[in-house]
């Protein structure tokens, strides 16, 4: 009987050892995360305040920021295929929002000097004379070269 009853108290101290450990690295862990989005967090305020920038200059017609936000190897791609900086500053020449909204942003890290954002934008504007709405999905890579960020990569992709 005492041997049951020690085995029993044994299993009892193991489990209770155990459970108090677990705990301790899901918290670890959690913490862990935690200090990663943290880190995280002041990185993707920048790209995404730089991805709104370049709306904004849409919006407002300022194509010298947009440009400067553009990385002279910059590759943009829509249903009409890839696309050059200059290809892409040749169109916005004739092309303004007036609106536009963000909506289902994604980020993620690629470094500790760039990252991915990726949302659906509702548009509203005026495109060589003609107005147009329109929403797509974007997705754009953003990286800190020489001090400024700038887009390398954008796609849009227009919903069916």
């Amino acid at each position: 009987m005492k041997t049951k009853r020690l085995s029993l108290i044994a299993t009892l101290a193991a489990g209770v050892f155990l459970s108090s450990a677990i705990p301790t690295r899901v918290e670890a862990q959690s913490s862990q995360l935690k200090t990663q989005d943290a880190e995280q967090a002041p990185l993707e305020r920048q790209i995404l305040a730089k991805e709104r920038e370049g709306l904004d200059a849409l919006k407002t017609g300022n194509l010298e920021t947009f440009a400067n936000l553009t990385a002279d190897d910059a590759v943009f791609v829509d249903a009409h295929g890839s696309a050059t900086k200059s290809q892409v500053m040749q169109n916005v020449a004739g092309f303004r929002l007036t609106e536009f909204s963000m909506e289902n942003i994604r980020f993620v890290s690629l470094s500790s000097k760039s990252g991915l954002v990726s949302y659906k934008i509702s548009e509203k504007g005026v495109s060589h004379g003609k107005e147009f709405t329109a929403q797509a999905y974007v997705s754009s890579i953003w990286a800190k070269r020489g001090g400024h960020w700038l887009c390398l990569f954008s796609q849009e992709t227009i919903p069916r």
